[in-house]
């Protein structure tokens, strides 16, 4: 009798050349949820109870219920993304023996750009210009009508100076940043130096920045950070970018401060729910741009990500050391 072959279950289709190697595997079972429509809370159940790996993405709530209906076979979890909040690491070291695999660094240049992408939308006052043009509205040209702002002689704050943070202040360099402040747990002289940033306290970095850029994970520390009392203390002009988690901004008070002009414009990448309903009272504000969550959606991004959760899904079936691994 031929011995089992490890299963491998992935719960959402890959990018097409990731796809192409998942499907050529030849030392593990593949058995993928390839639906357009996200695996459901009971398939996914389902499918980990004899599942020696899986591979999950962000939209899937990796918690108890799920670690605990695996089976004592499951020996990694592989998300499809750097950021790990969606993954109940308390359970995970309950139960012990099963790995995390998260895709650090590889998807640091399309989230940044997407973040200089938003910054500028939100600036320029691109939702408006292009709800014009749509609806076939607006008089030509005109030197006193949809007027923007730019970034010359400007303060920028970044919440979190890890990878993207970096890489996204460098971005916003050359649009004539002038002074960078930065705020997390602690300075980064290593990271600040190059960038000539600035370490100072959450409070103060939204009293001087004309554009804050979000960047951090969503942790207990920073989960609502934005609330009322944080969009008071910003400028009025200010714009905010978040292309992190949602999560990190409590989403009741930012209508509340765009419907007050505490703040001029946000721009967010993602939100709480996501999609976020085409009739949330943020999807229709002139003063907020929102996009479906498309930070590292590129080719060359969403591949990387998939080929090295399946280098970790595979380590870790093997009992091998992962490429990057969540340290628990």
């Amino acid at each position: 009798m031929s011995s089992r072959l490890p299963v491998l279950f992935v719960t959402s289709k890959l990018p097409a050349l990731a796809q192409q190697r998942l499907e050529a595997l030849a030392d593990v079972e593949v058995r993928q949820h390839t639906s357009a429509h996200a695996i459901s809370r009971t398939q996914l159940l389902e499918a980990v109870s004899d599942a020696d790996g899986l591979v999950c993405i962000l939209s899937d709530k990796i918690d108890a219920e799920v670690i605990q209906a695996a089976g004592s076979r499951l020996q990694v979890i592989s998300t499809v993304s750097v950021g790990y909040d969606h993954v109940d690491v308390n359970a995970l070291r309950r139960r012990g023996g099963i790995s995390l695999g998260y895709t650090p660094d590889v998807l640091t240049d399309a989230t940044a750009d997407t973040t200089v992408l938003l910054a500028l939308m939100a600036a320029r006052r691109v939702k408006k210009a292009l709800q014009t043009v749509a609806n076939g509205e607006g008089g030509g040209f005109s030197l006193s009508t949809g007027l923007g702002s730019q970034f010359t002689g400007k303060t920028l704050g970044i919440v979190g100076l890890g990878r993207i943070g970096c890489a996204t202040a460098a971005r916003l360099l050359p649009f004539g940043i002038t002074r960078i402040v930065y705020s997390g747990s602690q300075p980064r002289d290593d990271r600040a130096q190059p960038l000539n940033a600035h370490y100072v306290s959450f409070e103060e970095l939204l009293k001087q920045s004309d554009l804050v850029c979000i960047c951090c994970p969503l942790n207990e520390r920073t989960a609502g950070i934005f609330n009322r009392q944080a969009f008071a203390a910003m400028k009025s002009t200010a714009i905010l970018v978040n292309t992190a988690r949602g999560a990190i901004i409590n989403q009741d008070d930012l209508l509340e401060a765009l419907d007050k002009g505490l703040i001029a414009h946000a721009a967010l990448d993602v939100t709480v729910p996501e999609p976020l309903p085409g009739d949330h009272p943020l999807a229709r504000h002139p003063n907020c741009t929102i996009l479906p969550h498309i930070g590292s959606a590129t080719e060359e991004t969403r591949n990387a990500m998939s080929n090295l959760a399946i280098d970790n899904a595979l380590a870790g079936i093997k009992g091998q050391e992962l490429s990057a691994k969540v340290d628990l």
